[in-house]
């Protein structure tokens, strides 16, 4: 039987949320993964549907989420149901719901500098399947993230901030390593979270787009 995937897009144009979704549903298809696409957040309250639904891609930055559709989420992953999702679309949305920012294991901060040259993020974890055999590499012209971390998160990914750009008034140390990719576990669903992909065009990366795809194909219930 296929797996079932639901991509949830939507919030702030900026963050290229359809271009975002339509560059990893082709990837899970080609899984043979059932996927629905949702430019809305009311099938979390769809509790038949979200029973049936292995993998949960949220792509929604800011906005607000209604009690019924956050309790829906969050309960098909503690369900079993995974989540997997990267940058704004996961951890800068719905800044009121702490229970929510439990479940993802961060929430986005700043960016330092807004749009820089470039800079590198580092795997850590090379063993495991979602980094095995890939490289540290360089994100060009893109945003680096600062963020508040759930200490209980596997860190698979890390990036160091140098100093270089949007440090005025010391308001955040250089030498600071930022875990930006890990998963962590909900109740009996997996969790996978990476920090890079404020456009779609972060995915021109090879490896940074390989590491989100095989994110979600191991946050997905098996």
């Amino acid at each position: 039987m296929s797996k079932k995937a639901l991509f949830v897009w939507g919030g702030w144009d900026g963050h290229t949320p359809k271009q975002s979704a339509e560059t990893f549903v082709p990837l899970l298809e080609a899984e043979g993964y059932a996927v629905t696409v949702s430019n809305s957040m009311d099938p979390y309250k769809d509790a038949a549907l979200m029973r049936s639904i292995d993998l949960i891609v949220p792509i929604w930055t800011m906005g607000q989420i209604e009690p019924e559709q956050e309790r829906g989420l969050l309960e098909a992953v503690q369900a079993g149901a995974g989540v997997a999702g990267f940058h704004g679309g996961i951890i800068d949305a719905f800044r009121n719901n702490v229970t929510y920012q439990f479940m993802t294991g961060a929430n986005w901060v700043s960016h330092p500098g807004g749009c820089i040259p470039s800079y590198t993020v580092k795997i850590t974890d090379k063993g495991h399947d979602i980094t095995k055999g890939l490289s540290d590499f360089d994100l060009p012209n893109t945003e680096q993230y600062y963020l508040h971390v759930d200490p209980g998160v596997h860190v698979l990914c890390t990036t160091t901030f140098t100093g270089e750009h949007g440090n005025e008034g010391n308001v955040y140390q250089p030498g600071t390593v930022m875990p930006y990719a890990w998963t962590r576990q909900w109740g009996k669903g997996k969790v996978f979270v990476a920090a890079w992909g404020h456009t779609f065009k972060d995915f021109d990366v090879p490896e940074a787009k390989e590491i989100v795809r095989r994110g979600m194909l191991w946050a997905t219930r098996a």
